[in-house]
């Protein structure tokens, strides 16, 4: 049932795609970015509890050695990963900033590769460049504002560099023996943790100063949080990284879909291709063949 796992991974890049319009919101409010990360994460943690003590208390249970894997989880992959992805905004354009960002599939897969012996097959080789191309034609590649600085350059990177490692940290924990809940629980914990020891607790401020405000905080961190990381972690017990990264690439095209609902803006030709080679790059992955386990 392997189709099973490829729609939870789907389903996680969908809710991403809503990361826009919550980020907007939030802005309004006068949230920095870190302050946009705490938030997130601190909704996104609570409710992870909120399903561990209805469920499975043991799941908060950790061994000490392996507490590097849930630092990685939270602090890089969530906490700097974000942090160098809204700087990656700052310094330059937003396609820009998206377009380094969706690098990580690549990571994935060259990490993947030692680490856990997945197979750089041709079929994913070509899903992965197929879903880049559709990703760099959605997020404006060729419009004239993909203005990339040297700065901008490794702080791309780096956030595509630290989004990978979700995949990979999680993966670790999943061959310990840790359950999907107990994962992202710690990691959103943690992240909101050191959003909050680099930006204090002025963010929150904003978030109960209104029920309006306090629906929209908790809702970002389920929406974009909490049912995204619950999804792409589960989808990695069934299906390798590397493909549970392209699968995730449909982010960029949700995003797109969203912008014309919501704020009515117009898609160009080009992104309009970009979706379709990402949705093509799902399509090929999900092919059965007969000689193909991936």
């Amino acid at each position: 049932m392997k189709n099973k796992y490829s729609f939870l991974a789907v389903a996680a890049g969908v809710f991403w795609g809503s990361t826009g319009f919550f980020r907007r919101t939030l802005d309004g409010m006068g949230q920095s970015a870190m302050g946009v990360i705490a938030v997130r994460c601190f909704f996104a943690a609570l409710l992870f509890a909120a399903v561990i003590l209805a469920t499975d208390r043991s799941a908060f249970k950790i061994k000490l050695r392996d507490a590097w894997v849930f630092l990685g989880c939270g602090l890089i992959s969530l906490l700097v990963f974000g942090w160098c992805y809204f700087r990656a905004m700052d310094e330059m354009s937003l396609s820009a900033a998206a377009i380094l960002l969706y690098t990580a599939p690549f990571f994935v897969m060259l990490m993947s590769a030692p680490l856990f012996r997945e197979k750089l097959t041709g079929k994913k080789l070509f899903a992965m460049l197929l879903a880049f191309l559709g990703c760099c034609f959605v997020s404006g590649l060729g419009s004239g504002d993909a203005h990339i600085t040297r700065l901008g350059l490794a702080l791309g990177l780096g956030s595509g560099i630290c989004y990978a490692l979700y995949s990979i940290f999680s993966r670790f924990s999943i061959n310990k023996g840790y359950s999907v809940l107990t994962v992202n629980f710690y990691a959103c914990a943690l992240a909101a943790a050191g959003a909050l020891v680099i930006d204090g607790f002025s963010g929150f401020g904003a978030v109960f100063s209104s029920g309006y405000n306090f629906a929209m905080g908790a809702a970002t961190g389920l929406v974009t949080c909490f049912l995204p990381y619950l999804l792409y972690t589960r989808s990695l017990l069934g299906i390798e990284n590397g493909k549970a990264s392209i699968m995730a690439s449909v982010e960029p095209v949700v995003a797109t879909i969203f912008g014309i609902i919501i704020y009515n803006e117009i898609p160009t030709p080009l992104s309009v291709v970009g979706m379709v080679l990402v949705l093509s790059a799902i399509v090929i992955l999900n092919v059965k063949m007969k000689k193909d386990r991936t």
